[in-house]
């Protein structure tokens, strides 16, 4: 899975209009960015009556709804889902994630402070950094509002640069954990078995799906 880290703060300290900033530096770089919202209250994607909501009200797993130029999935869920559970549906091919909320949730997090809306967070896990207005007194590093190229590289060699490469397994849609040994042995094993393929040619990607008969 890409890296995620999320954006947090209190209400009204500028957290969309600093992933907006965020984007388009990484974009200038070369890199791809996909974005999560969270939002704890009810949002309806589908209104009653449309096709789409008569499809999920038969019934139907998930609905795609596919236009010119975007695609929009709605999937009924039996209850909120974790931000790990949420970017499997981004699928692999971006760099990076970067959601704003989730401020409960272990994912590493860049905290947005403005000295009028009041102090910073506070029992925020895996805080890395802090952008804010004013000096503040605490041991985490701090960027200015304005310091976005110096942000943007902070999350580029701490995040992006080393999953450059990366192998992600599920197992029951339960991620596991693989060290340096296993992923290493897991790449070979399966750039071995694609190279003897024909018609393939210098993997980039690679995705396996497999399904056994339940019990």
């Amino acid at each position: 899975m890409p890296p995620i880290v999320s954006i947090v703060g209190k209400s009204e300290t500028g957290k969309t209009t600093l992933i907006q900033k965020l984007v388009k530096e990484l974009k200038s770089r070369g890199y791809r960015v996909a974005t999560i919202k969270h939002t704890p209250q009810d949002v309806a994607f589908d209104q009653p009556d449309k096709d789409s909501w008569r499809h999920i009200q038969a019934g139907s797993e998930a609905t795609m709804i596919s236009a010119k130029d975007r695609i929009a999935l709605i999937k009924p869920v039996a209850k909120a889902l974790t931000v790990d559970q949420i970017a499997r549906y981004l699928g692999e091919d971006c760099d990076i994630i970067l959601a704003e909320g989730f401020k409960e949730s272990n994912i590493p997090k860049i905290e947005v402070h403005r000295k009028e809306i009041g102090a910073p967070l506070v029992s925020i896990r895996k805080r890395i950094a802090i952008v804010t207005d004013e000096p503040l007194t605490i041991k985490t590093r701090q960027f200015s509002t304005g310091d976005i190229k110096n942000l943007a590289s902070l999350l580029e060699d701490g995040f992006i640069k080393p999953q450059q490469r990366r192998i992600t397994l599920y197992v029951n849609n339960e991620p596991i954990t693989l060290t340096a040994f296993p992923r290493q042995l897991i790449r070979n094993i399966l750039l071995s078995m694609v190279a003897s393929l024909k018609g393939v040619s210098r993997v980039k990607t690679l995705n396996i799906f497999l399904r056994e008969e339940p019990d």
